[in-house]
C-alpha cells in the first residue's frame, strides 16, 4: 500500500516534470532557429550595408580627389582617386558576392553603370587642361556624375536596410514565440501544482487526519471503530486494517 501511494505521488510530479521539459526543449529549438536567423540577418543584409558605406566614403574621397585635381595638385588628387577607386572597387565586389534580395543584382549593376560613367570623367587628364578650376564644368560634369552613383547606393543601402527592419520584426516575432512555451508552461505548472495539491489534500491528506483523529477520540468498548472516510483505495484498506486490527485486539481480550 505505501509503495502505491508513492508511486501515485510521485507520478503527479513526475508529469509536471514532463511537462517542463517539453516547455524547455520547445524553447531551446525555438531560441536555436532565432540565433540562426540573426546570423542570417548579419551574413546578409548587414554585409551590404556596410558595403554601402564603404562605396559611399569611396565616392567622398575620390570627390574630394578631383577637387585637388582642379586646384592643380596633381599628385596628391590622383593617389586619393588611386586609393578610393580601390575601395570601391573592394566594396562592389562584396556587394555582389552577397546578393540576398530580389532584383538586388539590378542595384548592383546600376551602381557599376553610374561610377563607370564618373569614372571615365575624372580619369581623363584636368591638370593643365582648360578644365582646371572650372567650378561650371564640375559642378555641370562631374558632381552630376557624382551624386548619381552615390543615390544608387543609397537605394542599394536603403534596400536593405528595409530588408534588414522587416527581418528584425519577424525576429521579434519568434523572440515572443520562443518564449511562450516558458509562459505556457509556467502558467500549467503553477495550474497543476495547485490541482495536485488539493487532490493529495482531499484524498490522502484530509482523509489521514480524520483517521488519526477517529483513532485518537476511540475508546475501548464503544463498539467497533469507524472513521467514516472518502479517500483513495489505500487509505480505505488502512481504514479496514485499523478496524480490524482493533477487533482481534479486543477479541483477544
Amino acid at each position: 500500500m505505501t509503495k502505491k501511494f508513492k508511486y501515485k505521488i510521485l507520478a503527479g510530479f513526475f508529469l509536471l516534470v514532463i511537462l517542463l521539459v517539453i516547455a524547455g526543449a520547445v524553447s531551446i529549438y525555438e531560441f536555436m532557429k532565432l540565433s540562426r536567423s540573426v546570423d542570417a540577418l548579419i551574413e546578409d543584409n548587414y554585409k551590404t550595408i556596410v558595403a554601402s558605406k564603404q562605396l559611399l566614403e569611396a565616392l567622398e574621397r575620390e570627390d574630394s580627389g578631383i577637387l585637388l585635381l582642379l586646384l592643380g595638385q596633381w599628385e596628391d588628387g590622383r593617389r586619393i582617386l588611386r586609393v578610393a577607386d580601390s575601395t570601391f572597387i573592394k566594396g562592389i565586389e562584396i556587394a555582389k558576392n552577397n546578393i540576398t534580395e530580389p532584383n538586388e543584382d539590378e542595384y548592383i549593376n546600376n551602381i557599376e553603370n553610374s561610377y563607370r560613367q564618373f569614372k571615365a570623367i575624372w580619369e581623363k587628364p584636368i591638370v593643365n587642361t582648360n578644365k582646371e578650376g572650372d567650378i561650371k564644368w564640375y559642378q555641370e560634369t562631374i558632381h552630376e556624375k557624382f551624386l548619381q552613383t552615390k543615390r544608387a547606393v543609397d537605394d542599394l543601402m536603403e534596400m536593405n536596410q528595409d530588408s534588414m527592419y522587416r527581418e528584425a520584426s519577424t525576429l521579434k516575432d519568434k523572440s515572443h514565440r520562443a518564449i511562450m512555451p516558458d509562459i505556457v508552461a509556467i502558467i500549467a505548472a503553477v495550474v497543476f501544482s495547485i490541482l495536485l495539491n488539493f487532490f493529495i489534500s482531499k484524498y490522502y491528506i484530509s482523509p489521514l487526519e480524520r483517521l488519526t483523529n477517529a483513532i485518537h477520540e476511540f475508546k475501548p468498548g464503544s463498539g467497533s471503530f469507524k472513521a467514516t472516510i472518502e479517500a483513495d483505495r489505500e487509505i480505505t484498506n488502512l481504514e479496514m486494517e485499523i478496524s480490524s486490527l482493533i477487533e482481534r485486539m479486543f477479541k483477544n481480550h
